[in-house]
C-alpha cells in the first residue's frame, strides 16, 4: 500500500516509471494494441503531474494560513509554449523523468516532442506574461494569473507561393493534460440590457438588469517555481452557456436555434485575435476582454470575502491587480461596480480601494495602437460600466482643471472621452486614472511616456509613472534552451545564476580565457546543428551550420523594419554580383527571419512575400548561393526560438528609434551569446549600457533625431539618389528583378515607401546599417576568438534582463508583496486530505 501511494509522488526513477505504467493502463486504458504516440505522451504528462499536486496544494494552503498579499496578473495573452521540459527542470526531476522512460524503451525527448505549443498570445506582451509567472512562482511570491483559454490559440502559418497562409491552431484537439477543471469554479457574466435606477433611503441604487448572461468555468495549470517549493497557478477561464440547448426549439424541429445560444456564448473563449498594434475595434473582442476581467475580480473578491471578518478597507493590503497592457482596464469600471452596486460602498471609498489596488502597464509608443471603444458600442454591452467610466472622467476633469485652467486642448487630451464621431473611451486614459501605478517597460520607453505620450497627466501624477525594464526567465531561455551552454556556464562559476542571475557577471572573467572561447565555440557550432537539424523537420528548411546565422524574428510590422533588414540583404547580394573580391571575403551567411503578420495587415503579409521572393532568386543564384542565402522559416512560436535563438550570431533588433517599447527577443538572444545588431530603440539601449558600445552593432538614427528628419520634411528619395548603391538597390526592386513573373506585385510597398513617405526612415538608416553590417560580418570572418569574447562579455552583462529582477522591482516599489516561503513536502497527504474533505 505505501508503495502505490509512493508511485504518485516518488521522485526516483522506479518511482516516475510506475506511475507512467500505471496512467497509461488505468487512466488512459492503452495496451499493446491501443497504444498510439498520443497516449504516451499523456501518461508521460499525468504522470509529472502527480509529483506536481500535492505541493500545489500545500502552496495555496501556506499562502491562505500566512494571509499572503497576492499578486493578480491579469494579461489577454499568455504565450505559454510547451510546459514538460521546463516542468522537469524546475521540479529537480529531468534527469529521473528521462532515466525513467528510458527503462521503458522510451525516449524523453520523442515524447515531449508531441507537445503543442499553447501559443496563446500574438508575441511579445503574452511572452513577458508567460515569464513573469514563472520568476513569480520561483521568487516565493504568491500569485495567480488570469487570462483566457483560447480553444484556438495564434494562427498556424503556412507559406504558399512566398504568401502567409493562416491555419487553426486547435491546440487543445487531444486536451491539455496539464491543467485541472474547476467545474465549482464557476462566475456568470452579463452582457447589454438596461440599468434601472431605483431611490432607496435617499440614495439612487443602480440595478443592471442584463439582456445575456454567459458562464466562465475556471481551468487551472500549475506554474513550477525553480525548486519545486511554491507552485503558483495560471487560471483561464473558458466560456459556456448557461443552458446548453433550447427543449422548445428542438422539439418544434428548429435545429440550428436550439443551439444557437450555447454557440454563442461559447464563441468567446473560442479564439484569440490575431490582432497587430494597430488596434481593430471588434465586440466580440470587447466581450472577451469584459468576459475574463469579470470572472478574475469575481474570483478575486471571493477569495478576499472568505475570511468572515473581511474589511473592504484592507482590500489593497490583500490583492495587488496589475493591468498588462490595457486589455484588461475595464477592470476599473467593473471593481467600481462590485464595491458600489454589489458591495454597497460609497463612491470615494470604493475609489480609494480601486486605484490602491490596480497597477496598469504600457507597452507601446504608437498612438495609433491604443485601445479605444466607441461609446455606442460600450454602452450597448456594457451600460452600467459606461455609467461608471462617465462619472470617473466627470470627477477626474474637476480636479485636471487646476492644472490646465484655460487650457480646453490640454483637458480633452486627458478626458477618457474622445470627442470624436462616435463618441471614444480611451482605455489608456481610463488605465493612468484608475491605478496608482503606471510603468513603461525600458528606460527610453518609460521616459517618453512622460514626456510625448502622456506628459499631462505625468504633470498631475508625476509620483504614478515609473520604469520596469522588461526581463525574460533565464530558466526557460538558457537554462531549458541551452543546456549544453547552461551546463557550461555552471561548471565554471557554479549554478548559482539560475536563481540568482546578477552570478552571471562571474562569467566575465572567462572572456579573456582562450580556453572557454574554445568551448563556447563549439557549444555555438552545436547550437547551429540542433537548429539545423528542427529546421529541417519542422519546415524543410536545409540550412548550413558551419555559416553565420544572421537571425530576425518577431511579429512582422512595418516598424520593425524586416524591409529595411531585407533591403539591406539585397545590397549584399547586388554588390556581390558585381564584385567578385567582396564575394569572395564574404563569410558565408544564413540569414533567417520569421514571424507572423496579423491577417488583416496587407503591408506586412506584402513584406513576407517580399522576403520569401528575394530568398527564392538569391538561393537559386548559383554566383552567391554559396556564400549568401536567406530564408523565411514559417510558424514562428517559441518552440521554434527555444531552437534558432541559441544557435544566432547576430540578434537583428532594428525597429526605429522611439517606437519599439522594449523587446524581450534582444534579451533572449544576448544571453545566448548572440551580438546585437540595433538601433537605440528600447531595451537596446539599455543593452549597450550593460554590455559596451564596443561589444553591440548599434546604428541608426536616434529618437530625436527621427523626429528632427520628419519636422524637417524627411524625403526618402533624397536618402536613395546620393547613394549610388542603394539607388542600384531600389532600382532592382522597381524593375521587377524578384518578381519577374508577378508584375506589380510590390507595388503597395513600394508606395508606403516612396509615395507615402518612408514611415519609419529605412532608407534614412540604410547606409547606417549596411556599413555596421559589413563591420559585424568582418569581424566574424576576420577574428573570431574575437567575437566569441564579445559574445561571452554580452552574456556576462545580461544580469539586468532577467524576469526575476524586473518582478522583484514590480513586488517591492508596486505591488508591495512579500515572499511567502513554502515548505518541500515529503510525504503526500492524499488520504488525510481525503478525510479532511
Amino acid at each position: 500500500m505505501a508503495n502505490e501511494i509512493r508511485t504518485k509522488y516518488g521522485h526516483t526513477a522506479k518511482d516516475i516509471a510506475q506511475d507512467f505504467a500505471e496512467q497509461l493502463k488505468y487512466t488512459l486504458d492503452a495496451d499493446t494494441y491501443h497504444v498510439d504516440d498520443q497516449a504516451k505522451y499523456q501518461a508521460a504528462v499525468l504522470a509529472i503531474r502527480d509529483r506536481i499536486i500535492h505541493q500545489w496544494d500545500l502552496s495555496r494552503k501556506t499562502q491562505r494560513a500566512k494571509s499572503a498579499k497576492r499578486v493578480y496578473y491579469l494579461s489577454l495573452e499568455f504565450l505559454m509554449g510547451r510546459a514538460m521540459t521546463n516542468n522537469i527542470i524546475n521540479l529537480g526531476i529531468e534527469k529521473q523523468v528521462k532515466d525513467a522512460f528510458a527503462s521503458l524503451g522510451y525516449q524523453f525527448e520523442e515524447l515531449a516532442d508531441i507537445e503543442p505549443d499553447a501559443g496563446l498570445g500574438n508575441g511579445g506582451l503574452g511572452r513577458l506574461a508567460a515569464c513573469f509567472l514563472d520568476s513569480l512562482a520561483t521568487l516565493e511570491l504568491p500569485a495567480y494569473g488570469y487570462g483566457i483559454r483560447y480553444n484556438y490559440g495564434i494562427f498556424k502559418q503556412q507559406i504558399r507561393n512566398g504568401w502567409q497562409a493562416e491555419l487553426p491552431d486547435n491546440w487543445l484537439e487531444n486536451g491539455n493534460p496539464w491543467e485541472v477543471k474547476r467545474p465549482s469554479i464557476v462566475y456568470p457574466v452579463y452582457f447589454g440590457g438596461e440599468v434601472k435606477v431605483i431611490r432607496e433611503n435617499g440614495k439612487d441604487i443602480y440595478k443592471w438588469v442584463p439582456a445575456e448572461q454567459v458562464n466562465g468555468m475556471a481551468y487551472d495549470t500549475p506554474i513550477i517555481g525553480y525548486g519545486g517549493k511554491t507552485i503558483n497557478t495560471l487560471r483561464l477561464w473558458s466560456a459556456m452557456s448557461p443552458a446548453e440547448f433550447s427543449f422548445q426549439e428542438f422539439n418544434s424541429g428548429d435545429y440550428t436555434e436550439a443551439v444557437r445560444n450555447k454557440i454563442n456564448a461559447e464563441n468567446i473563449s473560442q479564439v484569440l485575435y490575431p490582432n497587430d498594434t494597430l488596434y481593430m475595434g471588434k465586440e466580440l473582442r470587447l466581450k472577451q476582454q469584459y468576459f475574463f476581467v469579470a470572472c478574475s475580480v469575481a474570483d478575486i473578491v471571493r477569495r478576499f470575502k472568505r475570511n468572515p471578518n473581511y474589511n473592504w478597507k484592507n482590500f489593497p493590503n490583500e490583492a495587488a491587480i496589475q493591468l498588462n497592457d490595457t486589455h484588461p482596464s475595464i477592470t476599473v469600471p467593473e471593481l467600481m461596480r462590485v464595491l458600489i452596486d454589489l458591495e454597497g460602498l460609497e463612491w470615494d471609498e470604493a475609489w480609494d480601494i480601486t486605484v490602491k489596488t490596480l497597477g496598469y502597464t504600457n507597452h507601446t509608443l504608437m498612438p495609433e495602437a491604443l485601445e479605444k471603444w466607441s461609446v455606442p458600442m460600450l454602452g450597448s454591452i456594457l451600460p452600467r460600466h459606461l455609467q461608471i467610466i462617465y462619472e470617473i472622467n466627470h470627477r477626474f476633469l474637476q480636479k485636471a482643471v487646476a492644472f490646465f485652467p484655460f487650457q480646453n486642448d490640454k483637458i480633452a487630451k486627458v478626458s477618457i472621452i474622445e470627442e470624436s464621431n462616435p463618441k471614444m473611451i480611451r482605455m489608456a486614459n481610463l488605465s493612468i486614472i484608475g491605478t496608482h501605478s503606471t510603468n513603461g517597460v525600458a528606460a527610453l520607453h518609460s521616459e517618453l511616456l512622460k514626456t510625448s505620450m502622456f506628459p499631462e497627466f505625468n504633470q498631475i501624477y508625476p509620483e504614478r509613472f515609473n520604469n520596469k525594464t522588461n526581463g525574460i526567465t533565464q530558466r526557460r531561455w538558457l537554462l531549458d534552451a541551452n543546456p549544453l551552454l547552461a551546463k557550461k556556464i555552471t561548471e565554471v562559476i557554479g549554478d548559482g545564476w539560475i536563481t540568482d542571475f546578477s552570478q552571471i557577471a562571474n562569467l566575465k572573467s572567462y572572456a579573456d580565457d582562450a580556453a572557454f572561447r574554445e568551448d563556447f565555440n563549439k557549444i555555438k557550432r552545436s547550437a547551429k546543428e540542433t537548429a539545423a537539424a528542427f529546421l529541417k523537420k519542422d519546415c524543410g528548411i536545409i540550412v548550413d551550420p558551419s555559416t553565420l546565422f544572421d537571425v530576425q524574428v518577431k511579429r512582422i510590422h512595418e516598424y520593425k523594419r524586416q524591409l529595411m533588414n531585407i533591403f539591406n540583404v539585397i545590397l549584399i547580394y547586388s554588390r556581390m554580383k558585381e564584385d567578385k573580391a567582396y564575394r569572395e571575403s564574404f563569410p558565408p551567411t544564413t540569414f533567417l527571419f520569421g514571424g507572423k503578420a496579423a491577417p488583416g495587415y496587407v503591408n506586412a503579409k506584402l513584406i513576407i512575400k517580399f522576403i520569401n521572393n528575394v530568398a527564392a532568386v538569391i538561393n537559386s543564384d548559383p554566383q552567391v548561393n554559396k556564400s549568401l542565402q536567406v530564408f523565411f522559416m514559417p510558424n514562428y512560436r517559441v518552440t521554434m526560438a527555444e531552437k534558432v535563438i541559441p544557435a544566432t550570431n547576430i540578434s537583428e533588433q532594428i525597429s526605429t528609434a522611439g517606437l519599439e517599447a522594449s523587446g524581450t527577443g534582444n534579451m533572449k538572444f544576448m544571453i545566448n551569446g548572440a551580438l546585437t545588431m540595433g538601433t537605440l530603440d528600447g531595451a537596446n539601449v539599455e543593452i549597450q549600457e550593460e554590455a559596451g558600445a564596443e561589444n553591440c552593432f548599434i546604428f541608426g538614427h536616434t529618437e530625436d533625431e527621427i523626429t528632427a528628419l520628419k519636422n524637417n520634411g524627411y524625403n526618402p528619395m533624397d536618402w536613395v539618389n546620393k547613394d549610388a548603391e542603394i539607388k542600384k538597390a531600389v532600382d532592382l526592386v522597381t524593375s521587377g528583378h524578384f518578381n519577374v513573373s508577378e508584375p506589380n506585385i510590390f507595388e503597395p510597398l513600394l508606395r508606403s515607401l516612396f509615395e507615402y513617405g518612408d514611415k519609419y526612415c529605412i532608407f534614412a538608416d540604410l547606409r547606417m546599417y549596411n556599413d555596421m553590417h559589413n563591420k559585424a560580418t568582418d569581424l566574424y570572418k576576420n577574428n573570431i576568438d574575437e567575437w566569441n569574447k564579445k559574445a561571452i562579455i554580452n552574456i556576462a552583462s545580461s544580469s539586468k534582463f532577467s524576469s526575476d529582477r524586473t518582478i522583484l522591482e514590480y513586488a517591492n516599489e508596486i505591488w508591495k508583496v512579500k515572499k511567502c516561503p513554502v515548505k518541500k513536502s515529503k510525504t503526500d497527504s492524499a488520504l488525510e486530505d481525503a478525510k479532511n474533505n
